[in-house]
């Protein structure tokens, strides 16, 4: 069945951080007005670019102003879309400058190593730095200073955060505020790979020379229980390998475990560093020619050839005495350590099935000791 996606354009949505600051401005004017604010309210983006939202709420008391945003992610899949995104402001004292607060559904910063220190809203810093420049826009149109509390909220983004990777990052209490351009990008993925890249920083940031990523739960379970690993060694780059490893390229640990299941770590042993079912497929060819230099006869060849999935094709060549795993692991540690690109980075690779049971694993290695 063809995906309707790729029968048209896919709609661009905006971040939480571009809806944060649009109430913000709109809740800011109120405040220093007193009239309702500009509806819709219009932004700068971190590109320049302007961009226009309508107000979903608006209320005002004796010493504040708040307005919010609904979320509209377009056609990402975001956890988020159709959140709603508050701004609570009040006056700080002159000289204050914005400072910022976390209200109901905003988590709070709770490890080392994130941008932003331990105690801080979890409010990353483009956005801050999208709110400062619209307050300091609207107040130097309303001719006042630019010193406001601005406390951002999310109704329900303590339960949407458990979807997220936010507990692992020791992010707690809710969502974070994000984006970097203001843009969503559908199926981009940028949400999920700025987590893998803040889990390392953590990780780093905790002293850890070790850290595993892994594609799924169970993987991760098997490589916990195998090192007794903590917490924050956990890497859950699901799909996006290519994410860890690039990132690992700047921002080394001493020890890396990649483990998966059967299926995703072929993929990766056949060169792919996107593991998604809808962006990358197994080469059952590819899969045959493995078996065969592994010992498989012509006949098991040929089945692990039309076999109907990765699992098939593992219990073909078990069911006649060959170890597919095996090489398997030892061709995705190769694919990794050239994404790795790091001399001074251990690395190994680790196979699981499915109930997370251990199938193949290659010694810890330096890309130069191939």
């Amino acid at each position: 069945m063809t995906d309707a996606r790729k029968d048209r354009s896919l709609r661009r949505g905006w971040t939480t951080g571009a809806c944060a600051t649009a109430a913000a401005r709109a809740a800011f004017e109120a405040l220093v007005t007193g009239a309702p604010p500009p509806d819709p309210v219009e932004i700068a983006l971190p590109s320049g670019k302007r961009a226009a939202f309508a107000l979903a709420e608006f209320s005002r008391g004796d010493d504040f102003a708040r307005a919010g945003v609904v979320k509209d992610a377009g056609d990402d899949p975001d956890v988020t879309h159709g959140a709603l995104i508050r701004a609570a402001l009040r006056h700080a004292p002159p000289g204050a400058g914005v400072i910022f607060k976390a209200g109901e559904g905003v988590g709070a910063v709770t490890r080392p190593g994130l941008p932003l220190p331990p105690g801080e809203p979890a409010i990353n810093p483009v956005p801050r730095q999208m709110m400062r420049q619209t307050i300091e826009e609207a107040a130097q149109r309303l001719g006042v200073g630019a010193d406001a509390e601005i406390e951002i909220s999310i109704p329900g983004g303590e339960r949407l955060a458990k979807h997220t990777l936010n507990g692992r990052l020791g992010i707690v209490g809710g969502l974070s505020i994000l984006g970097t351009t203001g843009i969503v990008t559908p199926f981009s993925c940028a949400a999920w790979i700025d987590s893998i890249h803040r889990g390392v920083d953590v990780a780093r940031a905790s002293g850890l020379a070790h850290i595993a990523g892994t594609t799924g739960s169970t993987s991760e379970a098997a490589v916990q229980k195998l090192y007794d690993l903590p917490e924050a060694a956990l890497i859950e780059m699901g799909d996006f390998v290519g994410g860890l490893l690039k990132y690992l390229r700047t921002h080394p640990v001493a020890r890396v475990t990649i483990g998966g299941g059967f299926a995703k770590m072929t993929k990766l042993a056949q060169g792919r560093l996107d593991l998604h079912s809808g962006r990358s497929s197994l080469d059952l060819a590819q899969l045959s020619e493995t078996a065969r230099a592994a010992g498989a006869d012509e006949e098991t060849a040929a089945r692990v050839k039309h076999a109907n999935s990765a699992l098939d094709a593992l219990l073909i060549a078990r069911a006649a005495g060959v170890d597919l795993a095996a090489p398997i692991a030892q061709a995705a540690w190769e694919t990794a350590a050239k994404a790795l690109g790091s001399e001074d980075v251990a690395l190994e690779a680790i196979v699981f099935d499915r109930e997370g049971r251990l199938l193949a694993q290659t010694p810890f290695k330096k890309a130069g000791d191939a």
